[in-house]
């Protein structure tokens, strides 16, 4: 299944995406099953959306066209955002840093994220920004200490994500968090894709556009840690739960890593896609704050 969210009034709503158009989740619940309770993305209400997927149909009355609807984040609220550091092998080399022993973490927070079209505000205050294409995965049960093996177990789905950075925040205060965590800087979507639909995660071609040049190019098997090790790692620490992200890491191709770097500036288009997940694209502009 592809969920989405889309914007209504001040609202953010759930939807289905299918054949026969958008399904308003909140809607057809309360219709269908006199159900008024918020929708969330845990693998225990995967049957459920299924059955109302079918009870839904010839309801005209609760689907919308996609192309009518202004699309959120595809996941509008995160419990937790928990971002890896130089998690691929030719990203580490071009970096000119050696492979980390144990995953790298940091963080960001709710006001990072925007949705897959959304423009991304760049402050005038500062000019070292960057693209990093990523697969995000969201955590669909509450799991501590789950093991690699069963790991990929407790995973609702995944979707594509572009953590957008400021360098010299970044590099220069010593830890990572501040140059990551500003307004936008974590577009996701368009869709978040059900684990069923996309089986291996580390055999997705993920690439990267700025202005129509591919910069990058490359496989999530090239991850170092892959995706169950990253969640059965940072289970041992912190409890994870229905909700939750974790942004995996980027490919090579990014600007830090480039001998003539141009930074992002207002005006420029970043576009994101990865195997089976779809891609967003993002306009990065300013309001000179």
């Amino acid at each position: 299944m592809r969920l989405l969210t889309f914007r209504m009034g001040a609202d953010t709503r759930w939807g289905l995406s299918t054949a026969d158009g958008v399904l308003d989740i909140a809607a057809a619940q309360e219709e269908l099953n006199g159900d008024a309770r918020p929708f969330t993305p845990s693998c225990d209400r995967l049957a459920e959306l299924s059955e109302l997927l079918e009870r839904a149909k010839g309801h005209e009355d609760l689907f919308f066209d996609e192309a009518d609807l202004q699309l959120g984040p595809c996941l509008p609220v995160a419990n937790k955002i928990i971002c890896i550091g130089l998690n691929y092998r030719r990203h580490a080399r071009e970096a000119n840093m050696a492979e980390p022993k144990a995953p790298i973490l940091f963080a960001k927070y709710n006001n990072c994220l925007a949705s897959a079209h959304d423009n991304i505000n760049l402050p005038t205050t500062r000019y070292q920004y960057d693209y990093e294409s990523e697969l995000a995965v969201v955590i669909g049960k509450q799991v501590k200490r789950v093991s690699p093996e069963e790991a990929l177990d407790c995973v609702f789905g995944y979707c594509v994500a572009n953590d957008l950075s400021e360098r010299e925040l970044q590099m220069s205060a010593g830890q990572w968090t501040i140059g990551k965590m500003l307004d936008g800087f974590l577009p996701v979507g368009p869709y978040l894709v059900t684990a069923d639909e996309v089986g291996d995660p580390q055999n997705l071609g993920i690439r990267c556009w700025v202005n129509g040049e591919l910069r990058q190019d490359s496989n999530t098997s090239d991850m170092i840690f892959s995706v169950a090790e990253l969640i059965s790692y940072i289970s041992c620490y912190a409890t994870l739960e229905p909700g939750d992200i974790i942004v995996t890491g980027t490919p090579e191709g990014v600007i830090l890593g480039m001998e003539n770097k141009v930074w992002l500036k207002p005006g420029d288009e970043v576009v994101v896609e990865i195997d089976k997940l779809g891609r967003l694209s993002n306009r990065m502009t300013t309001t000179d704050n």
